[in-house]
Order: structure tokens, then sequence, then C-alpha cells
């Protein structure tokens, strides 16, 4: 029977990547989404600091689901030989982490641009991306996010369909409720294209909230999804919750978070308490 896999993004725990694994073992999370680690972002890691990560994963049993690359996450107007070349770097550190899955965006607007009207540019951008990724047989995975293309659940439609399989989606509820989206019926377009998910929760008065504790509904997505899906499917936790210390960077509304922490330490155990809750009621 295909289960619901648990994996997270500890650098919401802990900026050291030993601690982010310290995390994670404590937690009983066996596999990770790498973001930043020693605040290195994984699009940056050299040979030899992508190396000395992989003894770490393999000292601690932590595999990898997918790396949560910044790749996409650019203007129009950027260079994208350059981005190619950084999408060069991220490909090799995922097969030296024997993963399969890259994730990506797919673009801001340029200086002046609208992006809805860009398609073209796209889908172009987004192709080169995915063909260099399959010649180091990996799958890109698309997650939707605030002022890119794949913003709505329509744009990321088109941008799945567009490449017909070869482009897979990481569906990110949170973000959704956060744009305006209703997720539930986002997640009914989007299903067939879905490899994995980003868990977060919000509130569309503008908060992030712990895992099921907002109008992302989580446990309905997940619920459905599980039953219908016939692989294993990671859950990536990505919180993003609010400490005392600092607002949360991805909130532009004036909100006053019922949900605040100490630390981030704090929010991270709180988010994945709830969410390994939620898995195991589906």
């Amino acid at each position: 029977m295909s289960e619901l896999i648990l994996s997270a993004f500890a650098d919401e725990y802990a900026d050291s990547f030993i601690g982010q694994l310290e995390a994670l073992d404590d937690l009983e999370i066996g596999w990770i989404e790498p973001r930043f680690l020693d605040k290195i972002n994984v699009a940056d890691l050299s040979h030899a600091q992508a190396k000395g990560a992989k003894n770490l994963l393999d000292q601690f049993g932590i595999r990898v689901s997918s790396m949560g690359s910044p790749l996409g996450k650019i203007t129009l107007d950027d260079d994208i030989t350059a981005h190619l070349e950084k999408a060069r770097r991220v490909f090799e550190t995922a097969n030296l982490f024997e993963t399969k899955f890259v994730r990506f965006f797919s673009f801001y607007p340029g200086e002046g641009q609208e992006i809805a009207k860009e398609r073209g540019t796209v889908l172009d951008r987004v192709g080169r991306l995915a063909e260099l990724a399959a010649s180091y047989g990996l799958t890109l995975c698309h997650e939707n996010e605030a002022n890119i293309y794949g913003e709505t659940d329509g744009a990321c439609l088109d941008l799945l369909e567009a490449f017909g399989g070869r482009v897979k989606c990481v569906f990110d509820m949170g973000n959704f409720v956060l744009g305006g989206v209703d997720p539930l019926p986002a997640f009914e377009r989007l299903a067939p294209h879905i490899a994995y998910f980003h868990i977060k929760d919000a509130l569309a008065a503008g908060a992030i909230v712990p895992p099921g504790c907002g109008e992302a509904r989580i446990p309905e997505i997940l619920g459905a999804y599980k039953s219908r899906m016939k692989e294993d499917t990671f859950v990536s936790l990505e919180p993003h919750l609010e400490t005392f210390s600092g607002l949360n960077s991805l909130v532009g509304k004036k909100f006053e978070n019922p949900y605040r922490f100490p630390d981030k330490e704090t929010a991270f155990r709180r988010a994945a308490a709830d969410l390994k809750d939620i898995l195991a009621k589906l």
C-alpha cells in the first residue's frame, strides 16, 4: 500500500546542518528537503561541501526527498545562461544526494512586464531547465508561489500540461490560500500532476499558522490524494511560522497572528507534531 512519507525543510529549525539532522533524528523524520546548509544555499554548494553534506546524511541515516532549490526564482530580465550553469550545479548535487526531484519556480516578470503575458518566454526557459534536468535523470517539480507565472492553479495547470508530464507539481496549499485561491478545487485540477506536497497552513486574512489550524484544508487534500495515489509520495514540512523575534517574510498583510512562537525550534516542533497527527488520522 502506498504511503505519505514525511520530509522537512529543516533549515527552519537550525542554521547548522548538523543541527538540522539532529532535530530530524530526534523527531524521527527520515527525510529532508535541503535548502540552506550552514546558511549556504544548495545551489551554491561546492562539490567538496556537497560531499561533506552527503557524508553527514549517511551518518544520520537521513535521505533527501527533493532538492529545495531556488531555480526559476529570477526575473525574465536575468541572465538565463548563468542560471543554467547554476542549475547544472544543483543537478550534480541532486545526483550526489541520490534524489530524483528538484523544486523550481516559474520566473518573476522583468521590468515593465506582466508575467501572464510572457507565457512563451516562461515556457522556453522552463523547457531549457527541464531538458538539462532530464540529462541528469532528474524531474523538475514546480511550486506555486506569489508573483511568478505559476501563481494560480490555472497558470500552474497550463505550465504542467505544456510539458506533457516532463515537469511535475509541488502542491503548496498554504501558498494558494495566501494568494486568494481555494486550495481544494486547485488540488482537484492539479492532482494528476502532483509529485509531492509542501505543507504549510495559512489564513487568507494574512497569517501562516500550524498545519491544520488554517484554511489550507490539509487533512482533506491529503486524505483525498492518499485514497487515489499509486506510489509513495512525500509531504515536506515547510511551516514558515512566525516567532516573536520577526515577522513572516511571506505575509505582506497586517494581521495579528494568533500563532506566534518564542523561537524557531519551538515553532518547528509544533508544526511537526501537528502534521504527524494529521497523517496518523488519514
